[in-house]
Formats: structure tokens, sequence, C-alpha cells
């Protein structure tokens, strides 16, 4: 498949990523130079050089910054991107969102400000894909 046809960030994803499961609750820091999948509970602040991922019925309450950034979940805190973030339909966020370029799909709250950092401007889009 041509790369090109890749429009968003999950479908680049390489490898696997760090999985925080579901249940499961951290209280503190999470650094690292990887991917993380995260559908369960965060209680402190963020420094990845990877993409964070934020799945549908997962939190967070603090800073998340990271290189990628998708929320799908709850996010109760600043979101700081290097490039891209991404917000799906079910995403809630009370907190300031920065990146290079943001998208939006219709239906997300954002309950704060956007600013990109990159010449794109925000944009919207609708999922075609079937739910989870």
């Amino acid at each position: 498949m041509s790369d090109s046809r890749l429009r968003r960030l999950r479908d680049k994803a390489t490898g696997p990523a760090t999985l925080i499961s579901e249940g499961c609750r951290i209280q503190g820091t999470v650094t690292g130079n990887c991917d993380f999948h995260l559908s369960g509970e965060i209680d402190g602040d963020c420094d990845v050089e990877g993409t964070v991922t934020l799945a549908k019925g997962g939190t967070w309450k603090g800073t998340v910054r990271a290189r990628h950034v998708i929320v799908a979940g709850r996010v109760e805190g600043d979101i700081i991107a290097e490039g891209r973030v991404e917000i799906t339909d079910s995403a809630r966020i009370s907190g300031t969102v920065s990146g290079e370029a943001i998208a939006v799909a219709e239906g997300a709250v954002v309950e704060g400000v956007m600013k990109t950092t990159g010449p794109a401007k925000p944009t919207e889009f609708v999922e075609k894909r079937e739910k989870d």
C-alpha cells in the first residue's frame, strides 16, 4: 500500500506499542521513546518521543507531551504535540491542545483553546470506518 493513501496516524503505525490496558491505573510521569496505547487511567504527565493514543474509555489527568497524539478518550489537561493531533468523535478534552496540525472529528468536545504551530489550520474529518 502506498504511504500516500494513509491519511491518519493510526494508519501509519509500525510495530507494537506499549499497552496500558483497561483497568490499569498509573500515577506519575510516563516517559519513553516508543508509541503508547492507553485504555486505562493516567494521573500525571508524559514526555514521549513517539505517538500517544488514548483509546475510547481511557482517561488522562495531566499534561500529554508527545511527537503525535490521538485522542478517543477523556483528557483533563493540556496536549502538546510536535506533530499532529487527531481528536476522534468520542474524545472529551478540557485544556489547551497544540500541535503542528490538528484534526477534529464531528462530535468531539474540546473545552479550551486549540493552537496550531504549523502552517495548517485545524481541520475536520468524518469517521468513515466501522466502530471498534
